[in-house]
């Protein structure tokens, strides 16, 4: 713990204190960084696709040539429900939301190992190298949601029968909760990554089996009754449904799931936090 006082000359000196307790998460040593932060930032969001053919265009064609693999296996070939909608743009809206949700899971889940070399010269608190990977996918996250505003207005213009509501408005929610259940997780496995090393091995695959068990590829309603709890009590589930339902005008919405949502998200966060805060201490003496 550091805090800062006055000596008698009235210069400033820092003072280091022990931490204690469980729950000392340190979040405002964030706000002390945030210059730090928004340099992650850049340097994520610039570095991704450097040295690249395409370069930035990666963040349109990524999800555009998921959708169309979607839109023909499990759209045309398997024949999957769309609740009615155009099965391209269903299939976006659930890509464009789902892609940002499973980059801040793995590219969190890396933060220990992929950033060892950093943390044994330089001290600066931990939490900063996940939340600017949160940060840097949200530029992502709003290059790809103008791109599926665009195919939403040209099927709009074509007579589709899309229809906005006002559930649109909680659409700064719905990203938060993404951002804050991706940000848990994924700091969640970074931390236990420090001692057993295959399970960022896993995360990927973890990832799309959980995409499974997420209506990505398929409606709440298509699902038979008796796994419908299963897929409804899962966090992620609520906010695709109601991302569809607000721009598309089809999926179910229902306050009480997402309201379980987001208690789900705080606690997976809360868990999340304290979990990445007693590793950070002593990670470098397992690496």
């Amino acid at each position: 713990m550091t805090s800062r006082v006055a000596t008698n000359d009235g210069e400033w000196t820092t003072v280091l204190r022990p931490e204690t307790g469980w729950i000392n998460l340190r979040l405002g040593q964030l706000w002390r960084y945030r210059d730090l932060i928004l340099l992650f930032v850049r340097r994520d969001f610039v570095a991704v696709y450097k040295q690249t053919i395409l370069g930035p265009a990666w963040h349109v064609l990524q999800p555009l040539l998921t959708t169309i693999t979607f839109t023909v296996i499990f759209g045309n070939i398997a024949r999957l429900p769309t609740d009615g909608l155009p099965k391209f743009l269903f299939y976006m809206a659930g890509n464009v939301m789902w892609g940002y949700f499973s980059s801040c899971v793995t590219k969190t889940a890396e933060t220990f190992v992929a950033n060892a070399n950093i943390f044994g010269k330089v001290y600066f608190p931990r939490l900063v190298i996940p939340v600017s990977v949160v940060l840097s996918n949200l530029i992502s996250f709003a290059i790809q949601f103008a791109f599926f505003l665009c195919f939403l207005a040209y099927f709009a213009a074509r007579g589709s029968d899309i229809r906005l509501s006002v559930w649109a408005l909680l659409t700064p929610v719905l990203l938060l909760m993404m951002a804050a259940l991706g940000l848990g997780l994924g700091i969640i496995v970074s931390a236990l990554t420090t001692k057993y090393r295959d399970l960022r091995h896993l995360v990927t695959f973890g990832v799309q089996l959980f995409m499974y068990a997420t209506p990505v590829i398929y409606p709440i309603s298509s699902v038979p009754a008796r796994y419908r709890p299963l897929i409804e009590w899962n966090p992620m589930t609520p906010i695709i449904e109601t991302f569809r339902h607000a721009f598309l005008g089809a999926g179910t919405v229902s306050g009480t799931h997402l309201l379980a949502s987001g208690l789900t998200v705080l606690a997976v966060l809360l868990v999340g936090l304290i979990l990445f805060t007693r590793v950070e201490r002593t990670f470098m003496d397992t690496v």
